[in-house]
């Protein structure tokens, strides 16, 4: 009797996103007269989880799957500032750019991707969808997926525009000082095998 190829979710392993070992930067950058005494804040997203569907397999790495659900208004404010600054780009991040009140979840759904690699190292595109005040849209993302024991840790980088997610853009200074629409997003997460 020939033994079968395993089906694929035999090879499939579901990995559960752990906060704690994993960062998640979000950079906005200033324009305007008066940039140069703007600020551009970065922003932590601290409270976020998920899962990983993932197969080590080379020829299924496009039935890896992601599902990611930050919570809107727990997003920090990092680096050198005054508190006063931390505070008030705090309330304006939470009131008048996310609306955390009417929006309180921001969520990303990858149910395709492609690439390859083999040895625990892999290149994939996912093809996902950003959810982001209250308007869905595309959002392709390179990762690099190191897998390795009972982890698997996934890093890359993305930009996205804040008008495409009907983002109103936040100046001060009557307009001197403004935040551009294109925002850059970096991470490193660790995942833990369920």
């Amino acid at each position: 009797m020939c033994a079968s190829r395993p089906q694929t979710e035999d090879i499939t392993v579901r990995y559960l996103i752990d906060t704690s070992a994993s960062t998640f930067v979000v950079q906005a950058f200033a324009t305007g007269l008066l940039a140069a005494f703007g600020h551009n804040p970065e922003i932590g997203i601290q409270d976020f989880h998920g899962t990983i569907d993932f197969s080590a397999d080379s020829a299924l790495v496009e039935n890896a799957r992601l599902s990611l659900r930050i919570k809107s208004d727990a997003l920090e404010v990092l680096g050198k500032l005054t508190e006063e600054d931390r505070r008030e780009i705090r309330r304006r991040m939470f009131e008048e750019v996310l609306e955390t009140d009417r929006f309180p979840e921001i969520a990303y759904e990858c149910s395709r991707a492609t690439g390859s690699g083999n040895d625990g190292r892999y290149w994939l595109a996912l093809n996902g969808e950003l959810t982001l005040h209250g308007v869905t849209r595309a959002l392709p993302i390179s990762v690099k997926v190191v897998v390795s024991n009972d982890s698997l840790r996934a890093s890359g980088e993305f930009t996205l525009r804040q008008t495409d997610y009907k983002i109103s853009l936040v100046s001060a200074a009557a307009g001197a000082i403004r935040v551009k629409d294109e925002l850059k997003g970096r991470f490193d997460i660790v995942a833990r095998r369920q």
